[in-house]
C-alpha cells in the first residue's frame, strides 16, 4: 500500500464519528391514574325473598403524586468533575464540567448502587452526588461500559433515601402511560416530573459513543427531554424502573421523540459491572471503514456483486486480526456466512451471536480476490491489562 493511501486511511478513521441528530438528555412521562369510583346499589321489592345486601366501594388506591414521591426519593444529582489547569504548575484543580441525573437501584451492606448512562460520567476525575433533598456527598465508579452508555457508581448507603425496583420492559405496549424523573437543565431543576406514554416499545437507534457507533435497543417515549435528564428514571405506573433516559431526536422541527435504555437491557448489565466493573466482549483488533465512506478510487478491484462491506483501516498486530495475518484495505463482507454492510453490523455480529474464545470465519477481499480468514476472538478486557 502506498503512502498516500495509508494516510488516507488513518484520517478516515480519526473522522470516524459523524454527525448526529441524536443529543443526550432524559425523558420524562406520567399519565393521571383513574380511579373507579362507582359504588352500585339494588333493591329489590318482592320482600317474600331474601337477599343479602353488601355495600361496595373502592379501595385505597396510590395516587400518581404519592407513587411520584416515592419514586423521587431514589433519584439522585450527579456532577461530573474534570481537572483543569496545569498540575505541574500547581494550578490543577477540578471543577464541575457537566451534571446529570442517576437512580439508586440496589442497597447492600453499607452501600448503595447507582445506575447512569456512561456519557454523564465519563472522563471525571470526581463524582459528586446530590440527592433528592439536597444532601451532598462524593460517590466512586464501580463500573462503566461505553457501546451502551450505562455506568454504575457506589455511594454510602446512609445517603440513600429510596431505591427503584426494575420492572419487565418487554410488557411495554403503546399508549402505557410512563413518569420520567431527572435534573433538567442541571441541579436548580432537580426531581422535574414530566408525562407521556409509550411511543413505542421497541426501537433500535444508531448512536455513536466513544467506543464505536452502536445499534442501541430503546424506549420510545414523547415525554418532554432536556440535557440533564441522562440517567434518570422512565418509571411505570407502579413506581418501577423500566427505562434509563438517554437520548432525544434534536433537530427543527421535531417534538417529542425521546428514548430510554429498557430495564430489561439495564439489569444484568448493570450486575455484569457490579461483579467485573466492564462488560468482557469479544476483540480482534482491527479500525474499520464503512465502504459507504471509501472513495471509489480504493474499491475498484472489488466485484459488482458486492454490495456492501467495511474495509480494515489499521491492524494491531499482537491482536486476533493481526496473527490471523489481516490486512488495510481488505474488505469484510461476512462472518459466518452472515453479511455485513457497516461497522455497527459487524459489532452487532461479533457482540450477540459470538463470544470470547469462538473462532469465527471472515469473508474478506484481498486485491479483488475472495478469501476465507479464521480468527480465534478474545477479549475485549485483555486489551485493558
Amino acid at each position: 500500500m502506498n503512502t498516500s493511501k495509508s494516510k488516507w486511511l488513518l484520517s478516515t478513521i480519526g473522522a470516524g464519528v459523524l454527525g448526529s441528530a441524536l443529543t443526550l438528555g432524559a425523558v420524562v412521562n406520567t399519565d393521571v391514574l383513574k380511579q373507579d369510583s362507582g359504588l352500585q346499589s339494588a333493591a329489590q321489592s318482592d320482600t317474600t325473598t331474601p337477599y343479602n345486601v353488601q355495600t361496595t366501594g373502592t379501595q385505597s388506591q396510590k395516587s400518581l403524586s404519592d407513587m411520584v414521591a416515592d419514586a423521587s426519593k431514589a433519584i439522585v444529582g450527579i456532577d461530573n468533575y474534570q481537572s483543569t489547569g496545569n498540575r505541574f504548575a500547581g494550578s490543577s484543580e477540578s471543577q464541575s464540567v457537566g451534571t446529570g441525573s442517576g437512580v439508586v437501584f440496589k442497597t447492600e451492606g453499607s452501600d448503595a448502587y447507582i445506575i447512569t448512562n456512561n456519557h454523564v460520567i465519563e472522563g471525571a476525575t470526581k463524582l459528586g452526588i446530590t440527592t433528592a433533598s439536597g444532601e451532598k456527598t462524593e460517590a466512586v465508579l464501580v463500573g462503566t461500559d461505553p457501546l451502551t452508555d450505562l455506568a454504575v457508581l457506589k455511594m454510602d448507603k446512609k445517603y440513600a433515601e429510596g431505591k427503584l425496583s426494575f420492572g419487565d420492559s418487554s410488557k411495554l405496549r403503546a399508549g402505557d402511560s410512563v413518569v420520567a424523573i431527572g435534573n433538567p437543565l442541571g441541579l436548580d431543576f432537580s426531581g422535574t416530573v414530566t408525562q407521556g406514554i409509550v411511543s413505542a416499545p421497541t426501537r433500535s437507534i444508531n448512536v455513536d459513543t466513544s467506543a464505536g457507533q452502536w445499534e442501541l435497543n430503546v424506549i420510545q417515549t414523547d415525554a418532554a427531554i432536556n440535557p440533564g435528564n441522562s440517567g434518570g428514571a422512565l418509571v411505570n405506573e407502579a413506581g418501577e424502573l423500566i427505562g434509563i433516559n438517554s437520548l432525544k431526536i434534536a433537530q427543527n422541527g421535531v417534538e417529542g421523540l425521546g428514548f430510554a435504555i429498557p430495564s430489561n437491557d439495564v439489569k444484568p448489565l448493570a450486575e455484569k459491572l457490579m461483579k467485573d466493573g466492564k462488560i468482557q466482549r469479544p476483540y480482534i483488533g482491527v479500525g474499520l471503514i464503512d465502504l459507504a465512506e471509501v472513495p471509489d478510487m480504493y474499491v475498484r478491484d472489488i466485484p459488482d456483486s458486492v454490495k456492501g462491506g467495511v474495509m480494515v483501516g489499521s491492524v494491531d498486530a499482537t491482536s486476533p486480526a493481526g496473527k490471523a495475518g489481516f490486512k488495510e484495505q481488505d474488505v469484510i463482507t461476512a462472518v459466518n456466512g452472515k453479511a455485513v454492510d457497516s461497522s455497527t453490523a459487524l459489532r452487532k455480529i461479533l457482540y450477540t451471536d459470538l463470544k470470547v474464545g469462538d473462532q469465527a470465519k471472515f469473508t474478506i477481499y484481498r486485491e479483488g480476490k475472495q478469501q476465507v480468514v479464521n480468527v480465534t476472538l478474545s477479549s475485549n478486557a485483555d486489551v485493558d491489562k
